[in-house]
């Protein structure tokens, strides 16, 4: 249990009597104490820990003006529900005491009479905790229950006991259409009543609630507009001292008309219908209710394999879901975590590396290079760079060193022998999303709290992450997706540590100086962000946002006159948006950054694909040791088509997400690299090419073309050319030995270099052809 500690701030210009008799308080009152002997220390000490009590020596204002320390703490934001307190001379009896009211009226919460005895200083601080800190405290959660209430999405309406309005949310002024000063102070009887109610609906309501009981309902209420709107409504009485009821909380939901609508057509059909027509009726209203209206279903008898696949491994989340409504329970297991050293300090920060920085706001940036020069550490170098170009260290009132330091603890927590869940991959989703939060609709429509989240929840996406998929977790029952009721096991995780890492160190703690409520709100956005990239919900958010977002900015341009076209663009090219339209460009911002590979240079995709399907060649290779159910089968190392996989992929998730996107954000240049890529794999997939990392076909070959190939990555690879296989990446294999090509003739070299030169698309910066073949005789070396 979290036990308060009260932080107190001295400030005197020396050491005395007082001072030590306040020293010696504190120490009694187990408080959190910090003494300095000037205004420029007190002041900065207040800024970086923020006490609930500041101590100020009025005694002597030529060597310490505490006045003008008070005002200087007062000009700050932190110092809202501070007690500030001023020590002031004794006067001796008979001589007239200075009024406090001067002093009151600076900024001084209270003044206390000069008394060196330590038991008095004591009683004072008790008399400041148990009285006015504790009230302070509840006003700071005050702040926090306000901004909960001011970004909730229903609609919220406190009224005294006499139904006099005290307090709409702005979710109640958009519902009903009516600003806050138009309701509060009017009793709720002078609002306009609409007809459709039952007559005796408020004396029913009334009766209820008056003695202490809960009302919940349906309700028509009347927009300011003279149109009636049906509500769902719970009406919960608060009680006050002596139990009697103070206050009236309303919390009202908008009953949409569609829906009703289609609830209204489908309740009518069930009416003299068989009992099987009313079960499926039944399940249809289900769905309306629920988020389950945008999970797709696979048609058809034969779903391709590969997108199939791909669903089972990304989508299911302890449960998947097939078109007959079976569903399957999973279970996990999580791997251990290997230990990371933290990259070097940026003070040494090598000339090539940042040379490599000077680019990293182009969407071309490649990260596999900062990769390479960092020694697979690129977090903590690109994340320094992107977080100070957004003002991170302003926002969040933390020096850059502390900033370096969560760098370094989170890149430590990614386990850098996966594949792909890396942190080189956290570096490039951060790229990724500091690119789209350059794009002028997305900063005209985000707040800066939005853009540092989205930063902080990229770095954090996936740290610890353990190489395997959801449904890997649940399927072998590990520890997490027990903890996590096998409910987005890894993104919950991801966020709940990178949280948990960061208040633990306090060296690290980026979050330390920030307001409470501000902080909650950070924190609430970047919690979303992270869980917004679990792929069950991914067509509900691409949905809501193209349903959202994207029709009312189509909405504005269409409804613009040439007339409208002359004025402020600003104001039309980026308009306000509502807290719920901030939540759904947030979440679709960091899930296109997530899986934005397809759209990057054809260079950078590949080697991606390549990373990604390693991945699961390996979890396939360990479900099949573990005996547990192999989740994605397409991926098997020796007989996957990464070409097919990606184009299902492709299809199946990326093109309209990135389409949806594109209206919003503007970004053609992703749109003409996706374009490229998916025709690159579909070359590839019409020639029966495996790509990279495929299985051998050697079987029955006597000599077989290898290609020896460099990237411009600097990527080693060799490849099998073979008229039953096309090519794919091979080793060197049992049987065989390799001899030079001169046994062709230069006309077919000239023509199979050619050959592999299209094939990969120019991929390569230099390839050299060698042939394998089968050894004459067994006892050949």
């Amino acid at each position: 249990m979290h036990t308060f500690r009260l932080q107190v701030l001295l400030a005197f210009g020396h050491e005395d009597a007082q001072s030590t008799a306040f020293w010696w308080a504190c120490e009694r009152a187990a408080c959190r104490k910090h003494l300095t002997r000037s205004p420029e220390a007190a002041l900065e000490a207040f800024l970086d820990c923020q006490h609930e009590v500041v101590i100020l020596d009025l005694r002597q204002p030529r060597e310490f003006d505490g006045e003008a320390l008070c005002r200087s703490i007062c000009e700050t934001k932190a110092s809202e529900n501070t007690v500030l307190i001023a020590v002031i001379p004794f006067m001796p009896p008979g001589q007239d005491e200075a009024s406090f009211m001067p002093l009151i009226s600076g900024g001084f919460t209270r003044c206390f009479v000069e008394n060196c005895s330590v038991s008095a200083c004591y009683n004072e601080l008790l008399q400041m905790e148990y009285g006015i800190v504790r009230a302070q405290c509840k006003l700071r959660a005050m702040n926090a229950v306000f901004a909960a209430l001011d970004r909730c999405q229903d609609g919220v309406e406190i009224t005294s006991e006499d139904h006099v309005i005290q307090y709409v949310n702005p979710a109640f002024e958009r519902m009903l259409g009516y600003r806050s000063r138009e309701l509060l102070g009017r009793e709720q009887a002078e609002l306009p009543k609409s007809d459709r109610n039952r007559a005796d609906l408020l004396d029913h309501i009334n009766s209820r609630i008056k003695k202490g009981k809960e009302w919940r309902g349906i309700y028509h209420a009347r927009h300011k507009n003279g149109e009636s709107l049906q509500q769902q409504v719970n009406i919960t009485p608060v009680l006050g001292q002596g139990g009697k009821i103070r206050h009236y909380v309303a919390i009202k939901k908008p009953f949409h008309e569609k829906s009703r609508k289609v609830i209204n057509i489908i309740n009518a059909a069930q009416e003299n219908s068989p009992q099987s027509v009313v079960e499926a009726l039944d399940r249809v209203l289900e769905i309306l209710r629920t988020t389950e209206l945008y999970s797709p279903q696979l048609g058809g008898t034969n779903p391709d394999p590969h997108t199939t696949d791909l669903l089972g491994g990304l989508m299911a989340d302890g449960l998947w879901r097939f078109s007959d409504n079976d569903y399957i329970l999973n279970k996990s297991s999580q791997p251990s975590s290997w230990p990371v050293s933290s990259p070097s300090s940026l003070d040494d920060l090598p000339p090539h590396v940042s040379q490599l920085l000077v680019r990293d706001d182009v969407w071309d940036f490649d990260i596999f290079q900062l990769e390479t020069a960092t020694h697979k550490r690129p977090l903590v170098y690109l994340g320094l760079k992107v977080f100070t170009r957004f003002g991170a260290c302003q926002f969040l009132c933390c020096p850059e060193t502390t900033l370096r330091a969560w760098l370094q603890l989170i890149e430590s927590s990614y386990h850098a022998s996966n594949p792909y869940h890396n942190s080189t991959h956290a570096s490039d989703v951060l790229h990724a999303t500091a690119y789209f939060l350059q794009k002028e609709k997305v900063k005209g429509s985000l707040e800066p709290l939005d853009e540092i989240a989205g930063l902080i929840a990229a770095t954090v996406h996936d740290v610890d992450h353990p190489g395997r998929t959801n449904s890997f977790l649940c399927n072998a029952g590990s520890d997490l997706a027990i903890l996590y009721n096998d409910t987005a096991v890894l993104e919950s995780h991801h966020a709940a540590l990178a949280f948990q890492l960061t208040v633990n160190d306090e060296k690290a703690n980026i979050f330390r100086n920030m307001e409470r409520s501000e902080y909650r709100s950070l924190r609430q956005a970047v919690i979303d962000m992270v869980l917004a990239t679990e792929m069950t919900k991914h067509f509900e958010h691409v949905n809501k946002f193209a349903n959202s977002v994207c029709k009312s900015a189509i909405g504005r341009a269409d409804g613009r006159s040439s007339s409208d076209d002359s004025k402020d663009d600003e104001n039309t090219s980026n308009p306000v948006r509502s807290p719920e339209q901030r939540l759904l460009i947030r979440r679709m911002l960091i899930k296109c950054a997530d899986i934005c590979n397809p759209c990057r240079p054809l260079a950078l995709c590949i080697e991606w694909a390549g990373r990604i399907s390693e991945e699961y060649f390996a979890q396939t290779e360990q479900e099949k040791q573990s005996g547990l159910p192999v989740v994605m089968p397409v991926f098997d190392r020796n007989t996957c088509s990464i070409p097919k996989s990606q184009i299902s992929f492709i299809d199946y998730f990326i093109t309209n997400m990135f389409d949806t996107w594109d209206v919003f954000a503007d970004v053609p240049n992703l749109m003409y690299h996706l374009a490229e890529n998916y025709c690159y794999w579909k070359s590839l997939d019409e020639r029966k090419m495996k790509g990279k990392r495929g299985g051998s076909y050697l079987e029955n070959s006597d000599r077989v073309l290898v290609l020896h190939a460099k990237s411009p990555l600097q990527h080693q690879n060799t490849f099998i050319i073979h008229p039953n296989a096309g090519i794919q990446e091979q080793v060197m294999q049992p049987g065989y030995r390799m001899r030079s090509c001169n046994a062709l003739g230069d006309s077919q070299i000239s023509t199979l270099n050619n050959l592999a030169a299209v094939m990969f698309c120019g991929f390569f910066s230099s390839m050299t052809l060698r042939l394998m073949e089968k050894k004459e005789t067994e006892g050949m070396n």
